[in-house]
């Protein structure tokens, strides 16, 4: 990727410290006769030596300042040390955001929508590449047409999977993804198809009225790991600004797999989907938290005589 240099330092300002050049990840800075310079031809733009520096001496031109701006609610711009955060609160914000399957018809306006992106990019990105793209689905009408797109995707794909000599022949080849989706989902998905089709019932978007769609650029280090990151931040912040969610994987896969969709949501060739999201105002009232099954979860212990951790078998 490209990594132009756009930092700039106010020379009367800086004290000298070194804070900004010990804690650039780029190398891009250096004290040159007792003050911050930008010495080196690369930087991330992470913005890390405005962050550090006591006398605010350092700007990174390439951070957006209207992405901490927001039209929902007034951000609190002041940094929060580690550890200054209640984390049972934390907790219980992830606890408490479930997957809604039932919305209300209430429109969710486009400056909200535009919000949870801004809140989304929040999240870290591989290289603080920052290639990840969102395509705004912002009422009803796009969101069934969209659906109109996957549904004609799972009709296609069904008439394949339904054809034995050609997944038994994949299969054969070691190719098992037609056989498997066969066995595992074209009744249910083609129940829902006909459903939608004859009684107009949203087995897909359960009738949410916008969607968010995740996407990547290129050149990203992790792009698809980044996008996630990000979609977990719009999960929790829509729940916190009153909206239920729910992802949309059978959405994701028609975008992935067809580039009539894609196309359909303009979304270029070269760009990757890594998830849907479906928001609205939810139908549901959950009176509890619940619990998760318990996770596979191991402890390493590096082989031979290498000591772990006190109290750690060896």
């Amino acid at each position: 990727m490209d990594r132009p240099v756009t930092t700039r330092i106010e020379s009367e300002k800086c004290t000298g410290c070194g804070r900004c050049v010990t804690i650039c990840p780029s190398a891009t800075l250096s004290l040159q006769e007792g003050k911050a310079a930008v010495t080196g031809d690369r930087s991330l733009s992470c913005g890390h030596c405005a962050a550090v520096c006591p006398e605010e001496a350092m700007t990174v031109g390439a951070i957006e300042t209207a992405a901490s701006r927001f039209t929902s609610f007034t951000a609190d711009s002041r940094f929060l040390p580690e550890g200054a955060f209640d984390t049972a609160q934390l907790v219980r914000l992830m606890a408490s955001r479930r997957s809604c399957r039932h919305f209300l018809e209430r429109p969710v306006p486009l400056a909200l929508l535009e919000d949870l992106v801004k809140i989304g990019i929040t999240a870290p990105s591989g290289t603080n590449s920052q290639v990840w793209t969102f395509t705004l689905l912002p009422d009803r009408r796009s969101v069934v047409a969209l659906g109109d797109q996957v549904a004609r995707f799972f009709r296609r794909l069904n008439r394949l999977a339904g054809n034995a000599f050609l997944r038994n022949g994949l299969n054969l080849l070691g190719q098992r993804e037609l056989a498997d989706y066969h066995r595992d989902y074209q009744k249910s998905v083609s129940e829902a198809l006909d459903e939608r089709e004859q009684t107009g019932r949203d087995r897909l978007f359960h009738g949410a009225p916008a969607a968010i769609v995740v996407g990547s650029g290129p050149g990203g280090s992790t792009s698809r790991e980044d996008a996630l990151l990000a979609t977990q931040n719009i999960l929790l912040a829509a729940h916190s600004l009153g909206l239920g969610s729910c992802l949309i994987g059978f959405a994701v896969a028609a975008l992935q797999r067809s580039l009539r969709a894609k196309r359909f949501l303009a979304i270029p060739d070269n760009e990757r989907v890594h998830a849907v999201i479906a928001l609205g105002t939810p139908a549901e009232a959950y009176l509890r938290q619940t619990g998760r099954k318990p996770p596979v979860q191991r402890v390493f212990t590096p082989p031979g005589d290498h000591a772990g951790p006190p109290g750690m078998a060896r």
